[in-house]
């Protein structure tokens, strides 16, 4: 079971810079202007050999005021909900605000472990300075300053401690786990429904609780496979909720537990800005991809062009990957409900091809040898052998080179698309490596 750490805190903690820090990039917009963040605000942080992602909540603050609060509350409980371990940032500098005070009682009376952690400690005097946060009622501050980096790696250590959701869960390996996402209301819920044949969502459950994605087990029609089911049997709550950080950080789960997520777009509206959120997540964690636009019942023209423009439309949206399966379908009608199924154990099937390497070196030498990659300040690059990784969660490559660094982005795709023509690839990432031979 994949672990989520949440970091919030009011803004301009320096919440981006820790996020940063900890998933090693330099992702987040950071500037000094309060509620900047707006872009990445999730990514995986590897501590020990083990793996966690982490979110921050900073990037969804409607900045004004009277709804700023309100905003940040809403994000703490959902902080909350989702969670494994909550990151409370406060800032030596600027000391206890009101602010930092709501946060603080809210997150007194939660369940999940919370660490309190003090940034832009860069000094022993800040370090004084931090004992002010004893006030909070959370225990001790681990004094950090997330711009040098001092103090991450104790945090990170102590974080690790935290986790409690060793929940193995009795899943077979070798059945496919599919989970649906989208935006709310693109019709998750009702595809669900419409595969299981019932109104309910929960069938068998065989996690622990509803805090984990829970895998409903399905048999029917000769296909066999794990549903994971986006949190979305849980009571939404009556607020206008900020969807799009909503749907985002529900999604992070079941898209990591999953093998092939089925991607939904709400024909009435096309390929919006959260849906590109959520294929970058899918993208992200190399799962297998099946576009379903659903409501096609209630689109008027449903001649091939308008079809074609529509695929074309959101494969132009999702660029570079093109190669994955659309299908038009409708969870009212159940209009091709099976198609759906289909090509996700399709898509699944396609992720464990392996290619025989002679074959392999058959096809794309030759390729290679008539389109080779450009030469880089006179020097010309030989790829001379090429074989598959075997024991990879996706079909993995590596070709090997004699100048493997000049091997540049646009030729790697070129490769792939190569590739992709030749075998079945659909729906799933693949990788290529160059290396030295």
């Amino acid at each position: 079971m994949g672990n989520l750490v949440a970091i919030v805190g009011r803004p301009n903690v320096g919440k981006s810079t820790l996020f940063n820090r900890l998933t090693q990039t330099r992702h987040a917009i950071v500037s000094d202007q309060a509620g900047t963040t707006r872009d990445r605000q999730y990514g995986k942080c590897e501590w020990g050999g083990k793996e966690f992602s982490v979110v921050d909540t900073g990037g969804w603050v409607v900045n004004s005021d009277d709804i700023f609060e309100e905003e940040i509350r809403k994000q703490v409980k959902l902080a909350i909900d989702e969670a494994d371990v909550i990151l409370f940032v406060v800032d030596v500098e600027n000391g206890i605000t009101d602010l930092d005070d709501q946060v603080a009682s809210i997150l007194r009376r939660s369940k999940t472990p919370v660490i309190l952690v003090a940034n832009k400690a860069d000094n022993t005097q800040d370090q004084y300075a931090a004992a002010e946060f004893y006030s909070f009622g959370l225990g001790e501050p681990y004094c950090i300053s997330a711009l040098t980096g001092s103090g991450t790696g104790d945090l990170l250590d102590l974080i690790m401690t935290k986790f409690t959701s060793q929940l193995d869960e009795i899943v077979e390996e070798n059945i496919p786990r599919f989970a649906v996402v989208g935006r709310p209301n693109a019709g998750k819920s009702s595809i669900v429904n419409a595969f299981i044949g019932e109104e309910r969502n929960v069938v068998t459950d065989i996690a622990g609780t509803t805090r984990d994605s829970i895998y409903t087990k399905y048999n029917k029609f000769g296909f066999e496979f794990y549903l994971v089911d986006t949190a979305g049997i849980r009571k939404k709550n009556k607020v206008n909720e900020d969807l799009e950080f909503y749907s985002v950080m529900r999604s992070i789960r079941a898209i990591e537990n999953s093998d092939v997520c089925i991607l939904m777009i709400d024909a009435t509206r096309g390929v919006e800005g959260q849906d590109l959120n959520i294929f970058s997540l899918v993208q992200r964690n190399q799962k297998g991809l099946v576009v379903v636009v659903n409501k096609w019942d209630l689109v008027e023209d449903k001649s091939e062009k308008v079809i074609k423009t529509f695929e074309s439309a959101i494969r132009d949206r999702l660029a570079p990957f093109t190669d994955f399966p659309i299908i038009f379908s409708s969870a009212v009608t159940k209009q091709r409900i099976f198609k759906v199924l289909e090509c996700a154990e399709q898509v699944y099937k396609n992720r464990t091809n392996r290619i025989p390497t002679a074959r392999l070196n058959e096809e794309m030498l030759p390729l290679i040898e008539a389109y080779p990659p450009p030469s880089n300040k006179g020097k010309y690059i030989k790829i001379k052998y090429c074989t598959q990784l075997p024991g990879t969660a996706i079909p993995s490559f590596v070709f090997f080179a004699n100048l493997p660094q000049y091997v540049k982005e646009p030729y790697r795709r070129f490769l792939e698309n190569q590739m992709r023509q030749r075998w079945n690839f659909n729906g799933t990432p693949i990788n290529i490596f160059i290396r030295q031979k």
